[in-house]
Parts: structure tokens; C-alpha cells; sequence
């Protein structure tokens, strides 16, 4: 039988899978797939090879996905009849908010459950879930070891003047500061940097995470200096539902003239902003880049206009810049939106290459551009896998 490692990745209305088999201490990713619909009359059951083949396309029944549970069920009933010599030996999650306690993966036990429950105010559009798929895969595995993998552990080390909000020191000491997110894939773009250009990976690097949420890593030498999210997953850059930076005082003349309470407050905030709300269309960029509604190219200018407001101040925290590296799924698809970050760079040295850029090629930049620029994929269901299986090998 094959010793495998499940990753989880729970949403509110989805659960993201992988099955990686390990093989000693080397990995081999099989499937990757989500029970997407939670809730819903159109839950769906989806997964396919690391190769692209369909393994699984099916509608579920009203109760068949009715909470995380019943998800975890259906894609281990599909797990056992297409990989029926699997053992589940280990799971990792995403656990998008580790606080300030975290800084590493961690062994799921009852208190560290209690402790990432206490967070769920903190990310409220993805911890509740985090913790509700832990809770189902541990009474679904209870002999297997659980570890909790953070998006803000690869962000922690920042200096002060990068963690801080300028407000009441006693805020900042319980834990009201600046964690970045997207931490697991920077993670894996970052090795994964490394492996591929040894030498730019040593230097001042940007990696821009660009998808549905979305933001900036500077790095030096492969470590997180400065990220553009902040407290919560709301700052930095537009997003697909998500507004970015805005000022404080937006949000109190809600509240005091427009009689907003916290439940209006955090539905625009997470659900009803950034490309969504721009556009009035669409929070998928395929979906603004095909349409020909004005508002849908202002809604794409405003994205890029902010990514290159972001990394010319992260250029500034760095010194400069000595690469510049696009992954996530505008990131890693959308040759438009690419195009138009790089326009806007010139003064830095950016130039690209249209034919490389159409092509999604690894490096998009032109022959002799200084800082180059590259498309990394990011894979942060490995990552997990590899976090996981680190702990199997050291117990």
C-alpha cells in the first residue's frame, strides 16, 4: 500500500484537495481536485491527474455536501475507488491566520484547535472554514497525524517598522499588526526561485501573487521583508471581491452617515469590492478582459495601476530591485494584465517581451532587461504536502 499525504484547503463553500504519495523523503503529487457548492443545489465533485486528466466530474446531491463533513466523505469515497491502494498517513491544512503564535507549521492537537478557533474574527471569510475542515478530517482520521500550515508563518520576522500600525502600542503588543498572507505560495515561488535562477533568488526580489485575492511579497535572499497585506486579508491591492488600501475614514462615514453596521461593513468589504465592485460586472479578469463595458477596462487599469503603486514603495523598502516574479492565476494566465504592470515600470528597468508574455513563457522580460522578469507557477498544495511530511519525518 502507498503511504499518502491529503492536503485540505476549506473554504466556505469549498473544499481543495491533493493526494501526494511519499515516497521516502520525495513527494509525487496524484490528484488535486475540490468539492466546490457547499450547501447548495449545485454542489459538485471535481478532480483530475497532476498530468490535467479528468478524473472526476460529478453533480452531488443536496445532502451529500451539506457542510465540510459531508464534502470530506464524498472526495474520500472518490479517493478510495480511484487510488484504492492509498493510506491516508498524514493531512495538512491551510490555516490562513496563525496570529502571532505561529511562525511554523504545528501538530493539530485540542489546544492548538482552541487557539485557531480564537482567530476566526480575525479572518472571518476563511478561518471559520479552516477550522471546520480540521474538525471533519480529524474525526474522519483520528489516527493520523493533522498539521496546521499558515499562510502569515512565511512573513514572520519582519521589522517593527514593517509590522506596525501607527496606533496605541497596547494594540500592537495583543496582536493588532501587520501578518501578510499568501504565505505558502510565496513559500514555494521562493524555492522554487531558487532552483530555477540560483542567483536572482539571492537578491531583491518582488514576487506579485495576482488572483482573486491578491498581493506583494518583497525578499531578500528568499526571505519575507514586507508583504502588502496587512491585519486582516482586506489590504494591499484590489481583489477580486476585495477593495485594498482605503482610508479609515471611508469606513466611519459609512457607519455614521449611511448607518452601515459591522454585517454591511464586512459584506462590502470581502464580497461586494475590488474588481466586483469597480466593474459592476465580474470579479474573474477573463471575464473583464472579454467584456467591452468601459467599466471593465477601468476595473483592469485601476488593478495594475495599484500593483505598480505597490511595488514601486516596495522597491524603496528593498533598495531596489533585482527581479521581478508574477505567479497566481492572473499572475500565471493573463498576458493583459502582465503587460500592463510592466508598461508601467519602465522608470525601474522593466521591459518586456510581448511574444514571451503571450506565450506565458518562464521569463518574460526582454534579452539584457535589467531587473529581469519571470512567471513562476505557484503550487501551494505541495508546499503543504512537503510542510506535512516534514513532521512524519522527524516523529
Amino acid at each position: 500500500m502507498a503511504d499518502e499525504i491529503l492536503t485540505l484547503n476549506a473554504g466556505s463553500s469549498s473544499v481543495k484537495f491533493s493526494l501526494v504519495e511519499a515516497r521516502g523523503a520525495e513527494l509525487a503529487m496524484h490528484a488535486v481536485g475540490e468539492v466546490d457548492g457547499l450547501g447548495g443545489a449545485r454542489a459538485r465533485l471535481k478532480a483530475r491527474s497532476v498530468t490535467g486528466v479528468e478524473l472526476i466530474d460529478r453533480a452531488l446531491a443536496g445532502d451529500e455536501a451539506r457542510d465540510h463533513e459531508g464534502a470530506l466523505r464524498c472526495l474520500l469515497g472518490f479517493l478510495n475507488g480511484a487510488f484504492p491502494q492509498a493510506r491516508i498517513e498524514a493531512v495538512g491544512h491551510r490555516v490562513v491566520h496563525g496570529g502571532p503564535d505561529f511562525d511554523r507549521p504545528a501538530l493539530i492537537d485540542d489546544c492548538v484547535l482552541e487557539k485557531l478557533a480564537a482567530l476566526e474574527s480575525w479572518a472571518p471569510l476563511h478561518q471559520p472554514h479552516n477550522v471546520a475542515g480540521i474538525r471533519a478530517a480529524r474525526a474522519a482520521f483520528p489516527e493520523a497525524p493533522q498539521v496546521a500550515c499558515f499562510d502569515t508563518a512565511f512573513h514572520h520576522g519582519h521589522t517593527f517598522e514593517n509590522d506596525a500600525y501607527g496606533l496605541p502600542r497596547a494594540l500592537y503588543d495583543e496582536g493588532l499588526r501587520r501578518y501578510g498572507f499568501h504565505g505558502l505560495s510565496y513559500d514555494y515561488v521562493s524555492r522554487r526561485l531558487a532552483a530555477l535562477e540560483p542567483e536572482v533568488a539571492k537578491g531583491r526580489v518582488i514576487v506579485a501573487h495576482l488572483g482573486n485575492g491578491a498581493s506583494l511579497c518583497a525578499m531578500r535572499e528568499g526571505r519575507s521583508v514586507a508583504s502588502t497585506m496587512g491585519f486582516s486579508t482586506l489590504d494591499g491591492l484590489p481583489m477580486g471581491t476585495r477593495p485594498g488600501q482605503i482610508d479609515p475614514g471611508v469606513l466611519l462615514y459609512l457607519m455614521n452617515a449611511k448607518g452601515y453596521d459591522a454585517k454591511a461593513l464586512s459584506d462590502l468589504l470581502y464580497k461586494d469590492s475590488g474588481l466586483k465592485g469597480l466593474s459592476g460586472l465580474s470579479n474573474d479578469m477573463r471575464d473583464l478582459e472579454a467584456s467591452a463595458d468601459p467599466r471593465a477596462a477601468q476595473a483592469i487599469s485601476y488593478f495594475a495601476h495599484r500593483v505598480r503603486y505597490e511595488i514601486g514603495g516596495l522597491t524603496s523598502l528593498l533598495g531596489g530591485l533585482d527581479a521581478l516574479v508574477f505567479c497566481g492565476g492572473i499572475g500565471e494566465h493573463s498576458a493583459p494584465a502582465r503587460a500592463l504592470v510592466m508598461q508601467g515600470l519602465a522608470w525601474l528597468g522593466v521591459v518586456g517581451d510581448a511574444r514571451r508574455n503571450a506565450a506565458n513563457a518562464h521569463r518574460i522580460s526582454a534579452d539584457g532587461a535589467r531587473p529581469p522578469v519571470f512567471v513562476v507557477p505557484t503550487n501551494e498544495e505541495l508546499r503543504i504536502a512537503e510542510l506535512t511530511h516534514a513532521f512524519r519525518l522527524e516523529a
